[in-house]
């Protein structure tokens, strides 16, 4: 049976999260880079214990004014500083909270760089490793990031989105490009499904590329955020879809 852990990133200011937590398996917080801060992450992992959701860093640029969605040049050492620091910054949180972390996904555009650079891919994924060996490192789907990691051992979860369109090459679509984003709910959900039971998208040239659907991301922003979630969730429930945590 078909099976999907559903991811979200929260603690980033949208003010959905109590709603939107209960509709997930998988949280990704905002470590104080490009949004949160110790009383948001405490918040927010309070709330994860409270419906069973699964705890995840989401470490991205220290760059709040574009929201750790401008691509930054920094050295691979300084990247993995940056994913050590915020990770454990949470690690501390949880602990304290009564948790634990379990698995990190980069934000923003540290993560779609680290999608594609094998420098960068490595970086990430040993202050990943460096934070502890059993976490997972949630992944673009057939990235470059995931295989990277993999070679050095981590548990990686591919990552596949419904409300975002694909490159042939199975690369995420720019948000910069106006056909970025999937607006059409019914077309989103229908991705969804299709990439999870049956491992392929139709990329923007029509073409269907393979991918490995481990976990569904769910963006928290949007304004119709939890009604999409739980739409989503219906649909995966209707369809016999089991939805998870990774891993259970």
């Amino acid at each position: 049976m078909a099976r999907i852990d559903l991811n979200c990133d929260l603690g980033e200011g949208a003010g959905q999260d109590a709603e939107l937590m209960p509709l997930i398996t998988s949280a990704n917080i905002a470590c104080g880079g490009h949004a949160g801060d110790a009383t948001t992450m405490r918040d927010t992992v309070m709330l994860a214990l409270e419906h069973g959701v699964a705890i995840g860093a989401h470490p991205g640029f220290v760059d709040r004014a574009h929201f750790g969605r401008r691509e930054l040049t920094m050295a691979p050492e300084d990247v993995r500083r940056l994913v050590v620091e915020q990770t454990r910054a949470l690690q501390e949180i949880a602990s304290r909270c009564g948790g634990s972390v379990g698995h990190v996904k980069p934000h923003g555009a540290l993560y779609n760089m680290a999608a594609r650079d094998v420098v960068l891919a490595r970086a990430v994924a040993e202050g990943v490793r460096e934070c502890g060996e059993g976490l997972v490192l949630f992944a673009l789907s057939g990235s470059v990031g995931a295989r990277v990691a993999e070679k050095l051992g981590l548990r990686v979860a591919h990552e596949v989105f419904a409300d975002r369109t694909y490159q042939p090459s199975g690369a995420l679509t720019p948000r910069a490009h106006a056909n970025a984003l999937i607006e059409d709910e019914v077309a989103s959900i229908m991705q969804a499904l299709r990439m999870v039971r049956e491992g392929r998208v139709r990329a923007t040239d029509a073409s269907d590329v393979a991918v490995r659907a481990d976990t569904l991301c769910l963006h928290g922003d949007g304004v119709h955020a939890v009604e999409f979630a739980r739409r989503i969730r219906r649909a995966f429930e209707q369809e016999d879809v089991k939805v998870r945590r990774f891993g259970e």
